[in-house]
């Protein structure tokens, strides 16, 4: 299970509850230096882009490749360690609106992870150390340390023992 916290909400679904869990303000300015990092070539442009007006943490020598859409709406509740690599058109999410409730939860990307191009990242995820995440994969639950993981609906593909019996 993801670790995200849940908050219900009354009457309408909870997206109509929006501006009374984020500020629109946030949200348009988060819009805004997203989009600039989305379509930006440059690694440190981008980088502190994020760092320094979305609040995210990003570790030195990380790489986010064009068109990462980190969340909008809560980017500082994304954590991505030292010399990762964050696969093209990849979207990472720290929230989800949902009829009765809305969930907010951190990510966690830990050191020397890759994730390949395409992926979702849900909220509450944590991606252990040294992990790969195949292309076009839907992150929805912790993947552990070293782990190859791959699918829709995610699977174990190798564990780290088992990729290291490979080489």
């Amino acid at each position: 299970m993801r670790k995200t916290t849940r908050y219900p909400v009354k009457g309408a679904n909870s997206l109509w509850h929006i501006y009374q869990t984020v500020s629109f303000f946030k949200v348009a300015k988060n819009f805004i230096f997203i989009q600039i990092g989305r379509y930006t070539p440059s690694l440190r442009l981008k980088r502190w882009l994020y760092r320094t007006f979305l609040g995210m943490t990003i570790d030195r020598q990380t790489s986010l490749a064009l068109m990462v859409m980190p969340d909008l709406m809560f980017p500082e509740k994304i954590t991505i360690g030292r010399n990762s690599i964050i696969g093209y058109n990849t979207t990472i999410l720290a929230h989800e609106y949902l009829i009765d409730e809305y969930r907010l939860g951190d990510v966690i990307i830990g050191d020397e992870v890759m994730i390949g191009a395409n992926c979702t990242i849900l909220p509450g995820v944590t991606i252990g150390d040294g992990a790969i995440v195949s292309a076009a994969t839907l992150v929805h639950e912790d993947v552990p340390a070293g782990a190859f993981v791959g699918g829709n609906p995610m699977k174990l593909i190798y564990t780290r023992e088992e990729m290291e019996n490979r080489k």
